[in-house]
This record gives C-alpha cells, sequence and structure tokens, in this order.
C-alpha cells in the first residue's frame, strides 16, 4: 500500500486560494459599488429631465433664478457622479484584473499538485511492481527433471 502523497507547497498553495478569495470579495464589492452608482447617475439624469420638462414662461425673476441655480446643480451632480462612476469602472477593472491574476497562481499550483501527485503515485506502483516481482522470483522453485 503506497504512503500518502504529501505537497510540500500546500501551505502556499491555501494561502493562494485564501488570496483568490479575497480577491474575489473584493470584485463583488467594487460591482455593487458601481452598479449603485450607476442607478446614482441614472437618478440624476431622470431629475435633470424632469426638470426641464418644467415650464419656466410663466416664473417672475426670482423663480427664474431658483430654476437657473437647481439646473445648474443638478448639472454639477451630474458632472460629478460621471466622474465617480468613471472611478468605480477603473477600480472594477483592476479587481477583475487581479482576481483573474491570482485564480491563474492558484490554478498553477494546483496543476503542479495534480503532476506532482500523478509522478508519486505512478513511482509507488513501478515500486510495489518490482517488489512483487521480486517476491515471485525468489518464491519460485523449479520443479526438478
Amino acid at each position: 500500500m503506497p504512503k500518502r502523497f504529501v505537497f510540500k507547497l500546500e501551505k502556499v498553495l491555501e494561502f493562494r486560494k485564501q488570496a483568490e478569495e479575497q480577491a474575489s470579495m473584493a470584485l463583488a464589492e467594487a460591482r455593487r459599488l458601481h452598479q449603485e452608482q450607476k442607478q446614482a447617475v441614472f437618478a440624476v439624469e431622470k431629475k435633470i429631465v424632469d426638470h426641464q420638462k418644467q415650464k419656466y414662461d410663466n416664473l417672475d425673476a426670482n423663480s427664474m433664478w431658483l430654476w437657473r441655480l437647481y439646473d445648474d446643480a443638478l448639472k454639477t451632480d451630474l458632472q460629478n457622479a460621471k466622474n465617480r462612476l468613471k472611478q468605480l469602472a477603473l477600480n472594477l477593472q483592476r479587481c477583475r484584473t487581479e482576481a483573474v491574476n491570482k485564480s491563474k497562481e492558484r490554478k498553477l499550483l494546483e496543476k503542479l499538485k495534480e503532476n506532482q501527485a500523478k509522478k508519486y503515485y505512478e513511482e509507488e506502483s513501478l515500486k510495489e511492481q518490482k517488489e512483487y516481482d521480486e517476491m515471485a522470483t525468489i518464491r519460485f522453485q523449479p520443479k526438478d527433471l
């Protein structure tokens, strides 16, 4: 019965798995923030459209001033929201790249472990077969003629 295979880099593999998990969680958080910001941009755009639909023909000077002030504030909010969305998109891309790299690193080590285990069990099988052959040779007693 061959001994159990022991992968010498098991701790490194566990570390890589943990790093991949953390990268996946960071990616999920980045996706969530990006989606929330998309919704915020959409909400500000909707406010602008609704505000633009308002009739300002019958407004007095003070109301017109307030209308324009609010319009400018909405446009500033929209620009800020779009800038934040761009930052979050860059962060999302960075997190996605990092998650892919962590996954590749883990898969590389798992493949190495798999190959080493296969080689180990093949060598153990050959040793076992050699022992069986030697025992058969030793036990063989030719019949005298």
